[in-house]
């Protein structure tokens, strides 16, 4: 049959062929690990009293993991540990740099996270600062970032399976 566009499949089968992975890129996919309320404190902004004193931040990450296996497997080792994005993720915001921008934060906090594990496709990182010093009451301000791995040939893969007793 021909499509609106007078080739068979129309726009839709177009479309579809336009979202297709190249041999090099991971399916796409809507697994995820999510951390949610991650408060930390840390020395991040741009006015001098930001860079004084701790203020607190609180992280949202998403990681885009293909879950198939540790889902079939039931195996600790399927799938990535969070524990150790977490980690990463305080380390960065509590560590001893200091950045004057949320932006650049959280693209740290991104780059820390996508470090942690080859598995990772890509993160998004939630930043906010519940404290920002503006003359208006807010909650919060911050940023939302999405970061992916380039495509290509992944790291070296991640330790073999631990097998758990039950």
């Amino acid at each position: 049959m021909t499509g609106r566009l007078g080739r068979a499949g129309g726009v839709a089968g177009e479309v579809a062929a336009l979202r297709r992975p190249g041999p090099s890129e991971p399916p796409p996919m809507g697994d995820r690990i999510e951390i949610r309320g991650l408060t930390v404190r840390g020395v991040h902004g741009v006015l001098a009293e930001e860079r004084e004193r701790s203020q607190p931040f609180v992280v949202d990450l998403d990681l885009e993991v293909d879950l198939a296996e540790a889902g079939a497997s039931d195996q600790l080792g399927a799938t990535v540990d969070y524990a150790a994005v977490a980690d990463v993720a305080v380390a960065v915001i509590g560590g001893p740099t200091s950045y004057a921008l949320l932006e650049t934060l959280a693209t740290a906090i991104a780059d820390a996270a996508l470090g942690t594990d080859p598995r990772i496709d890509a993160v998004t990182v939630s930043l906010r600062k519940t404290r920002p010093p503006l003359a208006v009451d807010v909650a919060s301000v911050g940023v939302r970032i999405r970061r992916a791995r380039p495509p290509g040939p992944r790291p070296p893969g991640p330790r073999p399976p631990v097998p758990v007793r039950g």
